[in-house]
């Protein structure tokens, strides 16, 4: 299947694009760990069936030193041994931001107690903007058929220095 769409390759598509990086490139500088932006990202596509955001999260976790033990676990994270508390509270924040329609509740208060016992106020912030922008991402890449697979670590920080 083709990609349907380049954002790029249009007017408005590139500048809105050139906004929305930049906007996640706010989160990236912020305090909230870069395992913990890379974990939420991928669980996040994962659950959306993004497979270029999954593609560029897990090469980008991984390039940055993440144990493939992890990244192969993410999907059952709850199942799992190998994530700590305040990783599990960010991959619960993630799955509930993710799957709002799915519960009347939205995040639970259970979730967020979590996060607000691991995540000081900036990495909160930063936490719900990431959950807020991968899904965004998500939707972007998945209508228009953005397929996984050709990502290089590393390319996405590239194009925005273009």
């Amino acid at each position: 299947m083709e990609a349907r769409f380049n954002l790029f390759e249009n007017e408005f598509g590139s500048r809105f694009a050139k906004r929305f990086a930049g906007a996640g490139m706010l989160v990236h500088e912020s305090s909230l760990p870069k395992s913990t932006q890379e974990l939420v990202s991928l669980r996040a596509s994962q659950i959306n069936g993004c497979g270029h955001c999954i593609d560029m999260h897990v090469k980008e976790a991984a390039a940055a030193g993440e144990s493939a033990v992890r990244l192969h676990l993410v999907a059952a994270w709850r199942e799992s041994t190998v994530f700590t508390e305040a990783e599990r509270a960010a991959l619960a924040l993630a799955e509930e931001g993710t799957r709002l329609a799915d519960a009347h509740q939205g995040v639970s208060d259970e979730t967020w107690a979590q996060v607000r016992k691991h995540y000081d106020d900036d990495q909160t912030a930063a936490l719900v903007s990431l959950v807020a922008l991968i899904n965004a991402a998500n939707r972007l890449a998945v209508i228009t058929h953005q397929r996984g697979g050709s990502y290089e670590a590393g390319m996405f920080t590239a194009a925005l220095a273009d």
